[in-house]
């Protein structure tokens, strides 16, 4: 249990650290687990609380929602940090669990950012949690299907936590205003628009929330015991948007992914906001070019060749000058490639002629197809009866190239679309004349 010091001071604590809510009446957000008869709300006043995992982006409560819970049950609570503890201080708090549970009392431990405990650290948790010394509750901002041990995973429940409404924010920095643990005690001026722009500068955050109103009040203009805050002031405040995004963890991949499909459904809109949400969050220029010339072959394909080389262009432009200045060129490909044509007939064609590879690979090159540089190789009838496409009127033979086991199997089934649709005529053009003159 922690003791309190003689010379701790509350009143140097964050805003968010002093506003943080005591009880699920003052906890905002997450309706859809703690409202009146939500399962979330039910386990807690029930206290028949098991493992669980809350996944969430940050500054919505998960923190908080555990030391809620700490309140409410009649079990040991342990705060344990996955950022400064290993293995050693895991034995030791299973130990200490392992001794709570011989008296007969249940302790819950709370592992904050568990996504940073390595495999084996994740391991020394789980028989513990098995044999019920500890109810565990783990925090994260990274998707437990990915982050966290299956073993582990299967055992706990996963609730999600969303990202915190313009109005649940809103509600937070009126509380703020008025709350003694906050500026309750002050005489602040600012007009209700400007906790609006707080509240959407936040994007969903609380924490972010609560540090901007309070750094805007610090700098407010301050005469006779009241403070004004003038949109100047809330300007200098909020200098740029953070936006939601983690280049290395999930909501990277979801971006990528909403770009992708975006320019597949042909929503050129959609795509380049996506496009904009990557760039002005950080992302690498060159990553999103190397997924936009992948889609240029994946998606467009045949039916417009050019969008190959508008997208290789938009990546040399990339690395010749780099941001900000290439985000006009990664705008032209991803407009480009949204309103091209689409076929993934060239996508399908190597994912079925890879499958039959890796099933075949015992399969000799047809001997009429191999190279014979040496005497050995010619009179083992390597290149023997080969035909020489040039010489023929037609540029056309009839030999076959394929293995045996794969004869007249078809991997490239071009579509209507755009240029293929000339492609396909050509294609079958070709395979009526190799009947015709087998």
């Amino acid at each position: 249990m922690k003791q309190n010091s003689l010379f701790r001071n509350d009143e140097a604590q964050p805003l968010a650290a002093k506003l943080r809510p005591q009880s699920l009446e003052e906890f905002v957000g997450q309706t859809h687990l703690l409202g009146q008869g939500k399962v979330l709300r039910n386990l807690i006043e029930s206290d028949r609380i098991a493992s669980m995992i809350f996944w969430g982006p940050p500054g919505v409560g998960k923190t908080t929602l555990a030391q809620i819970i700490a309140q409410h049950t009649k079990a040991v609570f342990i705060d344990f940090s996955a950022v400064t503890s290993g293995i050693k201080e895991i034995r030791t708090v299973m130990q200490k669990a392992e001794d709570n549970r011989n008296y007969g009392e249940k302790t819950i431990l709370f592992v904050d950012e568990i996504h940073r405990f390595n495999k084996a650290q994740q391991d020394a948790f789980l028989p513990f949690v098995e044999k019920g010394s500890i109810i565990l509750i783990g925090a994260t901002t990274e998707n437990p299907s990915f982050e966290i041990n299956g073993a582990l995973l299967s055992r706990c429940k996963v609730f999600v936590l969303h990202s915190l409404k313009t109005d649940d924010l809103k509600t937070l920095l009126t509380r703020a205003l008025k709350d003694p643990r906050g500026f309750g005690k002050q005489r602040v001026i600012m007009s209700p628009d400007m906790l609006d722009v707080i509240a959407n500068f936040a994007n969903g955050d609380a924490r972010t929330a609560l540090s901007t109103l309070e750094m805007v009040i610090l700098n407010g203009n301050t005469e006779n015991g009241t403070v004004t805050i003038t949109p100047e002031t809330l300007e200098q405040c909020i200098s740029k948007k953070s936006l939601l995004y983690d280049k290395n963890g999930e909501e990277h991949y979801n971006i990528i992914s909403a770009l992708h499909k975006s320019m597949r459904n042909s929503d050129p809109d959609a795509a380049v906001y996506w496009l904009a949400r990557m760039l002005e969050a950080g992302e690498d220029p060159l990553y999103v070019a190397r997924r936009i010339v992948r889609f240029a072959s994946e998606d467009v394909g045949l039916p417009d060749p050019n969008a190959l080389t508008i997208a290789i262009a938009a990546y040399q432009a990339c690395h010749f000058i780099g941001m900000p200045e290439c985000s006009v060129h990664l705008t032209q490909a991803v407009v480009y490639l949204s309103i091209a044509p689409k076929s993934n007939a060239l996508y399908l064609a190597y994912e079925s002629a890879k499958r039959d590879a890796l099933t075949q690979l015992s399969d000799p090159v047809p001997l009429v197809i191999r190279n014979a540089p040496t005497s050995l190789m010619k009179d083992l009838d390597y290149g023997k009866g080969y035909q020489y496409a040039h010489n023929s009127e037609d540029k056309l033979t009839t030999m076959q190239c394929l293995p045996d086991a794969l004869m007249g199997k078809e991997y490239y089934k071009p579509t209507e679309q755009g240029l293929e649709a000339k492609y396909k005529a050509r294609l079958e053009q070709i395979k009526d004349w190799k009947k015709k003159h087998k």
